[in-house]
């Protein structure tokens, strides 16, 4: 659905009294909260998962040096990595998990308060990582797993074999190969022994979880107000690319963030 029809459909909306209003609204308010209970037992389900211990030393470059997965959790037991599509000679960075990213600065102060520490994680190598996030004027941490198994082990990037053959290992199946790198975050613990374990990853839409403005959307008369299209966010532009933001109507763009490498 474009944009024109989304704003036809507008025009034709009902209009009732503030009484039928409110009759309509509790019953919506009814489904709200069967999905609040089912995003909490949902919720109650991923905790309970069984953990896998990590017994692979995987290492990556930091502004600091090397550093291992165990190093990145600074201290804290819990541990959250955007698997970031960028990827080694990639002018910038994927545009929709630039979208994501943009989200991560203010909630990091708040994640780090409940023992949670948040990173990103690319396989880009280092300098070309930070030439891309002084550009976005991002301040969380960033390292790269250039020359490591982890992007490949945790099924976020692709091999020219992976290539060959059409198809990868991605989000619990089978997949047509789309890209060398694919989004996803992923969550670990480590204990007081220093041993980290992985618990959980979630991939496609489900990295919808970092995307508080999808959320916000979701809230107006318009929604997301996307085209019937299979890639759905293709009006998202790195924040420092958007044209000035229309006034009354919408503009639809083209271009992908798996062609935002090219």
């Amino acid at each position: 659905m474009n944009s024109s029809t989304n704003e036809s459909n507008a025009m034709n909306h009902p209009i009732v009294s503030r009484d039928l209003w409110l009759a309509e609204r509790k019953k919506l308010l009814a489904h709200e909260k069967e999905l609040t209970h089912l995003r909490d037992q949902i919720a109650r389900e991923r905790r309970a998962l069984p953990w896998v211990r990590i017994d692979k030393l995987y290492t990556f470059d930091a502004p600091e040096g090397t550093r291992t997965l165990a190093d990145l959790f600074e201290g804290r037991r819990q541990l959250l990595v955007q698997h970031f599509m960028l990827g080694p000679g990639w002018e910038q960075g994927c545009p929709s998990c630039s979208y994501m990213a943009d989200h991560t600065d203010g909630m990091n102060i708040h994640l780090a308060q409940r023992d949670v520490t948040f990173i990103a994680i690319s396989r880009a190598p280092l300098g070309e990582i930070e030439r891309f996030r002084q550009r976005m004027g991002w301040g969380f941490k960033w390292v790269s797993s250039f020359g490591s198994d982890f992007n490949h082990d945790f099924h976020v990037s692709f091999t020219p074999e992976d290539h060959a053959k059409g198809e990868v290992a991605y989000n619990y199946g089978k997949w047509p190969y789309l890209s060398e790198e694919l989004p996803g975050i992923s969550a670990f613990y480590k204990d007081d022994a220093g041993e980290v374990f992985h618990t959980y990853s979630t991939y496609g839409r489900g990295v919808e979880v970092m995307m508080g403005t999808y959320n916000m959307l979701d809230l107006t008369p318009k929604g997301r107000d996307e085209r019937d299209v299979p890639n759905k966010m293709e009006w998202v532009r790195h924040h420092d690319r958007y044209e000035p933001a229309p006034a009354a109507k919408a503009t639809s763009a083209s271009g992908s963030c798996c062609e935002a490498h090219a």
